[in-house]
């Protein structure tokens, strides 16, 4: 294999457009925050993403010592201590029993002295369909004022919708598309779970993919997926194996081009996952959103690549931030 090519800042250069437009998204983003309670009719504020909660548990991350010494260096313990919360992605909080299968997984590393090192927020689903930082901010902006809005911007949702329409349409995307609604059913335990966008790992470029062991697909196949995870991490044991693949050419492994899976790397074990038996941390509702797995608090040498990826960066602050100025006072009510 050929050199991994190097990082460089200027993947995640935005356009005086696109600033702008990512001010509107995040005041859009705050504005949501503030009214989530009642859109999800909840007496807390939720985030804007990802706001369901399934739970939020403690587990290790643990190394393989078989790894590459190129590699190995960037760790200096055998296992590292971790929180996990699972998630739905829906921006609001529903009681429905039938969920989109649309799940997260993310995952904070800490040292002994409990500072985040890196943050990974997974998710069970490989692409993402747009590639204009333009048009997801235009897009989300609408999705975010239709709710606190309402019917006052439905001409704009639908209007930004059929801007990206081509990108949902694509052949690679729709494939994977019927392929997660072939597995809406599984085990949300039972998914591989991916980073989509790029991150650092040193001076070089990764995407991660986290493949669990021997779970069944089965599983609470008759539960609420709360209720199935809560089942199984009281009693089982989960192991998933944490892949990488490194950015070789921006041909077959893009950074900006997040609709394209990568092809062309293998895919490298660098540790596995691992959550023991009744590993629930179990602090109330308020304090589970005061969490942040923002990839941009973890060490530069582990931080997001790309200019979507960039996007989080503020977004994740906005919304921790106006979710921490509710729940504070909500928690000491």
């Amino acid at each position: 294999m050929p050199n991994p090519l190097k990082y460089n800042k200027n993947f995640e250069k935005l356009s005086y457009e696109e600033r702008q437009l990512f001010e509107e998204n995040k005041k859009s983003i705050a504005d949501f925050v503030e009214q989530s309670s009642t859109l999800s009719d909840v007496n807390y504020a939720t985030r804007n993403a990802h706001a369901k909660t399934y739970a939020v548990l403690k587990g290790e991350f643990v190394i393989n010592p078989e790894m590459r010494s190129d590699l190995l260096y960037l760790f200096d313990k055998e296992k590292y201590n971790v929180i996990i919360r699972l998630s739905n992605a829906h921006l609001k909080i529903t009681g429905n029993k039938k969920e989109i299968p649309a799940y997260g997984f993310s995952i904070k590393i800490k040292d002994d002295a409990d500072r985040t090192i890196a943050n990974y927020p997974l998710v069970n689903f490989p692409l993402f369909p747009i590639d204009s930082v333009s048009k997801f901010l235009k897009l989300f902006t609408a999705i975010n004022r239709f709710f606190t809005k309402k019917w006052g911007n439905t001409f704009q949702l639908i209007r930004q919708v059929y801007q990206v329409l081509p990108n949902i349409l694509k052949l690679s995307f729709l494939i994977k598309s019927w392929e997660l609604f072939m597995k809406r059913n599984n085990f949300f335990l039972s998914f591989d779970y991916h980073s989509v966008g790029a991150y650092r790992l040193g001076d070089h470029m990764i995407k991660i993919k986290m493949i669990p062991q021997n779970i069944e697909k089965n599983f609470g196949r008759k539960q609420t997926t709360k209720e199935a995870i809560e089942n199984f991490c009281l009693k089982e044991t989960y192991v998933a194996d944490v892949m990488i693949q490194f950015c070789y050419d921006l041909k077959d492994q893009p950074i900006n081009i997040l609709s394209k899976e990568w092809k062309n790397s293998p895919l490298i074990k660098i540790g596995e996952v691992r959550i023991g038996k009744n590993s629930f941390v179990t602090p109330n509702t308020c304090d589970n959103e005061l969490l942040s797995f923002n990839p941009f608090e973890s060490a530069e040498i582990f931080q997001p690549v790309g200019k979507i990826q960039k996007l989080r960066e503020e977004a994740y602050k906005v919304s921790l931030q106006t979710r921490k100025k509710i729940n504070k006072l909500l928690k000491y009510k």
